[in-house]
């Protein structure tokens, strides 16, 4: 029971003595603390105050960039491969419409201009040549036809004529011979007969017998020849005659037939030397007008009224490797030359990063400063956002893409 008093009484002492301590600690945490308020409500009093007021949040991008005009003509040389500048007007210069900018050398090509003239005019004269044969060659073709066609009839009429006309004349000639002949026969062998009863009977002369033997031998002779003639006439003439007119209304049938080939063929041929003496000449006459252009495109000429900006100026200020545009400098087919305002209204553009690319819009209001004009601010806003990087500053440096605004 002792040692049970003893340890509660030595429980409630640890007890208050712990107490203490707690109130000791906390006492000087408080100390501390409000120490530590003094001197931040001292430090507070010597900042500057500031009134809060409500009012748009900007957001703003500054980049630095280039003036240029809003509208302007190009010019650029259209002359092709590289020619060297003769005359050119100053930059700056305030130039009319029809005014002479630029005048490159064209001393070549009008020598070339010389030649091809006199290349065109011997295509020319081989144009003509070939259109006169042609119309030649034609005649020609036509005549050569009409006259084997004209052959051709005049065989198909002789043989025609001959085996219907002339053969069955002569056939029935000859056949009248004969039968002339063989009544004549008869008659004169009837004559000596009666002839020879009558000298028998001393009524007639023997010179008279003598004719009358004659007559009837002729007789003999002239029917034996006209049968002769018949067969003559039937077995060989007709045959032969008959072969040879066919012969050549075959011939001249074949003639014609060639004719007509070598008409077309002739004619083809100066046709097809035509066509081609055209084509030349088309292509000299070209070859002409296109120097001819050129000689005319060496000279440039201000399309409408400006102020003459070279376009190696321009392209310096954003490269600073562009070598100046001046008389004696070659150029090459398509560079631009000069850069020609049109219009008052210009234009800021620059090179937004990639970074602020979600910052800008179309239609947001920019405010652009000059350092030709210092203090004086103009009012602009955002009309055009390339949709692709720049390619040159990509090709410079890889890992930088900033977009022309």
């Amino acid at each position: 029971m002792t040692d049970q008093k003893d340890s509660g009484k030595l429980n409630t002492k640890w007890g208050i003595v712990l107490v203490l301590i707690l109130i000791i600690a906390g006492g000087s945490l408080y100390a501390a603390k409000t120490a530590d308020f003094g001197q931040d409500q001292t430090a507070l009093i010597n900042e500057p105050f500031f009134e809060v007021k409500t009012g748009p949040l900007t957001i703003s991008v500054s980049e630095s960039g280039t003036i240029q005009a809003k509208e302007m003509v190009i010019l650029k040389s259209e002359v092709e491969g590289r020619s060297t500048i003769l005359s050119l007007v100053p930059e700056g210069t305030e130039v009319k419409k029809g005014d002479l900018l630029v005048e490159l050398d064209a001393s070549s090509m009008v020598d070339q201009s010389i030649a091809q003239k006199i290349a065109v005019q011997n295509a020319t004269a081989a144009y003509v040549r070939a259109r006169e044969n042609l119309a030649v060659v034609e005649n020609q073709a036509k005549s050569d036809v009409e006259l084997a066609e004209l052959n051709l009839q005049f065989a198909k009429e002789d043989l025609s004529k001959y085996r219907d006309g002339e053969y069955p004349k002569l056939l029935k000639e000859a056949q009248s011979k004969i039968t002339l002949a063989s009544e004549t026969l008869v008659k004169a062998t009837e004559d000596l007969k009666w002839s020879r009863i009558l000298f028998d009977k001393k009524y007639l002369s023997q010179t008279k017998l003598q004719e009358q033997e004659l007559t009837a031998h002729k007789a003999k002779t002239d029917l034996e020849l006209a049968k002769a003639d018949l067969d003559l006439l039937v077995d060989y003439t007709y045959q032969r005659q008959i072969n040879q007119l066919e012969s050549d209304f075959n011939q001249a049938e074949m003639a014609f037939e060639r004719e007509q080939r070598k008409a077309r063929a002739s004619v083809i041929d100066a046709s097809a030397d035509l066509y081609a003496k055209e084509a030349q000449l088309l292509q000299e006459t070209s070859r002409l007008k296109k120097l001819e252009e050129q000689i005319q495109k060496a000279k440039i000429f201000a399309p409408t009224d400006g102020l003459v900006i070279y376009a190696s100026s321009a392209k310096s200020n954003r490269r600073g490797n562009e070598e100046p545009l001046a008389e004696g400098q070659e150029v090459h087919e398509r560079e631009e030359l000069i850069y020609l305002p049109t219009t008052s209204s210009v234009k800021a553009e620059i090179k937004l990063h990639e970074s602020n690319l979600d910052k800008v819009s179309l239609g947001l209001p920019a405010r652009v400063t000059l350092d030709a004009v210092p203090g004086k601010e103009y009012l602009a806003k955002v009309t055009k956002i390339s949709p692709l990087p720049d390619a040159q500053s990509v090709w410079l440096n890889p890992d930088l893409k900033v977009y022309t605004t």
